[in-house]
């Protein structure tokens, strides 16, 4: 067979170029560390390694959704905490109020000191961060509380700012102001009871409490007295369907001190009420904590004139106690929710780190070439390629002519 040199150099060159793109594949290969170059080399493992990789990506941005969360909600958590205190150094200041050895200029001063501790809580409700105000709910750029004459208005909305922290966990990093400042339920979380504020007497009402849940109607009621002490009588009205309770039908004797029981509620009322002093037992309510500090403040402020004057600063003193510890009990919830949730942002940084090993190992797997295999094979083409080049060599350098003399 007749081979022409056009031919026998057309061959060879397309040998050498294999052989060099062969050898600069595999020198590329070396210098990358990585086994595929294009999808071209292993299409599976590219498709499998891209899915891995956008996983990775996903992981990284929820790393960064959770400190972005962790900042937010330790602002919170910080903030509910300086409440916290205040509440307590507001019940604190309750329990001094009432010491029957405080003169007139002693309960102002206290009156005083509550107003700070107001104004202490309005600057923790408008409290902001780098995002804005922290209880505003969806109105961050808006100051959520402003004072009023009877408390505070809210001027934010009820929306919670929510960041997706994993792929199956989305929770909210605020807590709209109306449910840290005005979720506070009056009197003991089911009534509430007031003492009348024409009485004249020296009656005091309690708190009361719930004897049996079943039987409660949630209705108001009235107690009226009738008579002078000690044979003076009350009757129980119940307001909405106005007929006496079943068991309290008619006047019945009054002793100071002696349980008042009737629809699943008992309650007691201290002192000497006077005839047509009247107290009343109403369904709890949801109340700003500014408004009950701003009663305190007012219960403070006003002159105890005579045994009604005492007796209405003790009664406004036991409302502002109850009322202030329904708040402490809201503020309290609302911070070990920010605490538990920064406590789960902990584990899934955690599980996060987890799977970024995971994803780290995966794409390892998949793209990471292996040294020793390839230096082999580097070492081989090399041999190869130089071969080739000597034998075209030679082979070109073949002439008949070189024989003939």
């Amino acid at each position: 067979m007749r081979i022409s040199t056009n031919s026998m150099y057309a061959a060879g060159s397309s040998q050498l170029n294999t052989l060099q793109s062969n050898i600069a594949k595999t020198q590329m290969q070396l210098s990358t560390n990585r086994r595929m170059l294009s999808a071209a080399d292993d299409p599976i493992a590219s498709a499998r390694a891209l899915e891995v990789t956008q996983s990775q990506s996903v992981n990284a941005q929820y790393a960064v959704n959770r400190q972005n969360a962790r900042s937010s909600l330790t602002m919170v958590e910080q903030s509910l905490g300086n409440v916290t205190k205040t509440i307590q150094d507001v019940q604190e200041l309750v329990v001094r109020a009432g010491s029957g050895a405080l003169s007139p200029a002693d309960r102002v001063t206290l009156a005083n000191e509550a107003q700070g501790h107001l104004e202490t809580m309005m600057g923790q409700a408008n409290a902001s961060d780098s995002e804005g105000y922290l209880f505003a709910g969806f109105k961050s750029k808006t100051a959520p509380f402003v004072q009023t004459a009877t408390g505070a208005q809210y001027l934010g909305d009820q929306g919670e700012r929510k960041l997706q922290v994993a792929s199956a966990r989305n929770f909210s990093i605020s807590t709209p102001g109306s449910a840290v400042f005005e979720n506070n339920m009056t009197g003991n979380g089911t009534f509430v009871t007031s003492a009348t504020t024409t009485n004249n007497g020296s009656g005091v009402v309690s708190g009361g409490a719930v004897a049996n849940p079943a039987a409660v109607t949630g209705h108001d009621y009235d107690i009226t007295f009738s008579g002078v002490a000690p044979t003076s009588t009350f009757t129980v009205l119940d307001k909405v369907t106005n007929l006496p309770p079943p068991g309290l039908v008619g006047p019945q004797p009054f002793v100071s001190g002696q349980q008042i029981a009737f629809d699943g509620i008992t309650l007691d009322i201290r002192g000497a009420p006077l005839n047509g002093d009247s107290f009343a037992i109403d369904p709890s309510e949801r109340q700003s904590v500014f408004t009950t500090l701003t009663d305190l403040i007012a219960t403070l402020r006003a002159p105890p004139n005579g045994e009604p004057g005492k007796v209405a600063m003790t009664n406004g003193l036991a409302k502002a106690s109850s009322n202030m510890a329904s708040a402490l009990d809201n503020v309290l919830s609302e911070q070990a929710s920010a605490g538990a949730k920064l406590k789960e942002l902990d584990e899934l940084d955690s599980t996060g780190e987890d799977l970024n090993i995971q994803y780290a190992d995966t794409l390892s797997k998949l793209q990471d070439l292996d040294l020793v295999a390839t230096i082999s094979k580097f070492t081989q083409q090399q041999f190869t390629l130089e071969a080739a080049q000597k034998s075209f060599k030679s082979l070109s350098g073949l002439s008949l002519f070189n024989y003939i003399g």
